[in-house]
C-alpha cells in the first residue's frame, strides 16, 4: 500500500544501489555481502528509500523476498539512473561517447553489416557498439544501452520505436526429423508435436496458434542459443524469422518456409527521455539502408 512520500533527506545513489543489490538477490544478507555493507545498514537504507518514495517496494512477508508491483516498476528506472551515473564517470568514455545499440538476437538481420560499415565511415569519431542482451527490450529498459533493435510488439512503459521493415517468419525443425525435407510448413504441422518457446527474448508464444489448434506440449527456453540447442537435440520444433535462419545456422537445425504465420515488426526503440545525441542519426541511417534494399 502506498504512503505520503517523505520529505526528508534526498534519496542518495546508495540507495538505488542497495534496493537494485536487494531486487537481484532476493535476499537482504545476500544484498549486504555483495555491497560489503551490513545486513542492518541494507535494511535501513532500503527502508528510507521506501519512506521517500512513500511506497513499498519489497514485500518482507516470505523467507525469499519478492519485489511489489512498485518494486517492479521502479527497478528499471533505478537500474537506468545508476548505469547513466557510472557510464558519467567512466574515464575511459570521456573523449568519445559510444553509441551502445542493443539486440536480443539477429541485430538488424541482413542489414546489420551495412549498418556497422555506413556508421563506421560517416562517424569516426562516435563508435557504434552492437550488444546482445538477452531481454526483452535488449537492455534497453534497464539503461545498458542507448538504443535497441527489438522484434515483435514492445508494452514496456517510457519506450518510444519505429517499425523499420517486416520480417517473414521460418519454422526451425531437427535436421534429421521428418518435417525437415519439407519445401514449406503451416502452424498445425508444428503444432502436432512440442514446440520450443524463448519466453525471454522471442516473439513466438503459443498465441501464434489458433485456440483451438495450439502445440500438444511446449518446452521453455531463455535464449537463442538454448532454444536453438533444443530443436537440434530434438526435443521439439520452433519459430522465429528469416534473420534467425540467416545469421545463426545450426547443423542440427533446418529452416522451412512457414505460409500462414505473419510477419515480424523489427523496430529501433528508444528510452522517451534526452538520450544520446547521435540517436536521430542512427534512426536515419538504418531508414536509409532498409530504404536501399530493391526488395522492399
Amino acid at each position: 500500500m502506498s504512503e505520503a512520500p517523505s520529505t526528508g533527506r534526498p534519496v542518495e545513489l546508495r540507495h538505488l544501489r542497495a534496493f537494485l543489490a536487494v531486487a537481484e538477490e532476493s535476499n537482504i544478507t545476500r544484498a549486504a555481502a555483495r555491497l560489503r555493507l551490513t545486513q542492518p545498514a541494507v535494511s535501513r537504507t532500503l527502508a528510507a528509500l521506501e519512506r521517500h518514495l512513500g511506497a513499498r517496494l519489497v514485500d518482507r512477508s516470505t523467507h525469499h523476498l519478492a519485489l511489489t508491483p512498485d518494486g517492479v516498476a521502479f527497478r528499471d528506472k533505478a537500474a537506468a539512473a545508476v548505469a547513466a551515473f557510472d557510464e558519467a564517470l567512466d574515464s575511459g568514455r570521456l573523449r568519445t561517447w559510444p553509441l551502445r545499440l542493443g539486440h536480443a538476437w539477429s541485430a538488424f538481420g541482413p542489414y546489420t553489416t551495412p549498418l556497422l560499415r555506413a556508421w563506421q565511415e560517416r562517424h569516426p569519431g562516435t563508435p557504434l557498439e552492437l550488444l546482445r542482451i538477452d531481454d526483452r527490450t535488449a537492455g534497453l529498459t534497464r539503461g545498458e544501452v542507448d538504443a535497441a533493435l527489438l522484434r515483435g510488439p514492445v508494452d514496456a512503459p517510457g519506450l518510444v520505436a519505429e517499425v523499420l521493415f517486416t520480417e517473414v517468419r521460418v519454422a526451425a525443425v531437427t535436421a534429421d526429423g521428418p518435417l525437415a525435407g519439407r519445401a514449406s510448413l503451416a502452424l498445425a504441422d508444428l503444432a502436432e508435436g512440442p514446440v520450443v518457446l524463448n519466453t525471454v527474448s522471442g516473439t513466438t508464444t503459443a498465441g501464434l496458434w489458433p485456440p483451438h489448434a495450439r502445440p500438444a506440449a511446449t518446452l521453455t527456453v531463455g535464449n537463442t542459443d538454448d532454444w536453438l540447442t533444443a530443436i537440434a537435440a530434438g526435443r521439439g520444433s520452433g519459430v522465429s524469422t528469416a534473420s534467425t535462419a540467416a545469421l545463426h545456422p545450426h547443423t542440427g537445425v533446418a529452416y522451412v518456409p512457414l505460409d500462414d504465420a505473419p510477419g515480424v515488426p523489427v523496430l529501433l526503440a528508444r528510452r522517451d527521455a534526452p538520450g544520446h545525441p547521435a540517436l536521430p542519426e542512427l534512426a536515419a541511417l538504418a531508414r536509409e539502408i532498409v530504404a536501399r534494399d530493391p526488395t522492399r
